[in-house]
């Protein structure tokens, strides 16, 4: 029993110092180990065991104190006894100890994942943030083109907005010439019709004198 116990120690010690340390491609074996032990019938045959080795744990510790007491109350102890007292010892530590890395084993097992599942989680953020910075410097990138272009539209409008004014300042520089041009054409066709006024006035007076000039030959 006893070498049994300290082979399942040392096998036990070599798995956790395995989790713990990190030797070549060993952690991840071992870490393949535990999770087999942890599946199918595994838990139900670990629990089973920690339930035995708990009961001759107790037993143990019960036949030290047994040994003891007796000791007490004889005053001395055979060798027989001191025998027997060493051997439950041993076995009560051997069993304490085994107990005890099998707790360590599982709670590294279990950290051990969750620091993978973390990992796995940091890289796919790291690649998410990484990819919408790759996103928001095409976002700059385009933003600052369609700036360009809007200014450069702004300019045009600006163009257009001065020939606009321009043709608009002809446009008001042509109808001030046509009205003046309108004006001076009134002025003519007036000026002709006092003309033609005068021009029948002295039709009218010459056919006067001439009529008088007729009338004293």
């Amino acid at each position: 029993m006893i070498q049994l116990l300290f082979l399942v120690l040392f096998a036990e010690g070599a798995v956790a110092l395995l989790l713990m340390v990190k030797v070549g491609p060993l952690r991840e074996l071992a870490m393949r180990t535990v999770e087999q032990v942890k599946t199918g019938k595994g838990p139900a045959t670990v629990k089973t065991l920690a339930c035995t080795l708990s009961v001759i744990f107790m037993s143990s510790v019960a036949s030290i104190l047994k040994i003891q007491n007796r000791g007490l109350k004889l005053g001395t102890v055979s060798p027989m006894d001191q025998v027997l007292w060493r051997t439950h010892l041993l076995e009560a530590s051997l069993i304490g100890y085994t107990l005890f890395l099998a707790f360590v084993i599982d709670r590294l097992h279990h950290y051990l994942q969750k620091l993978i599942t973390l990992r796995k989680t940091a890289n796919t953020s790291r690649e998410e943030v990484e990819k919408l910075q790759m996103e928001n410097r095409s976002f700059r990138e385009k933003e600052e083109k369609s700036s360009s272009e809007i200014k450069k539209l702004q300019q045009d409008i600006a163009k257009l907005t001065e020939g606009m004014k321009k043709m608009k300042s002809e446009s008001d520089d042509n109808e001030r010439k046509a009205l003046e041009a309108e004006a001076h054409v009134n002025a003519l066709q007036k000026q002709s019709e006092e003309l033609l006024l005068e021009y029948d006035r002295l039709l009218e007076d010459n056919q006067i004198l001439q009529s008088q000039l007729h009338y004293k030959g």
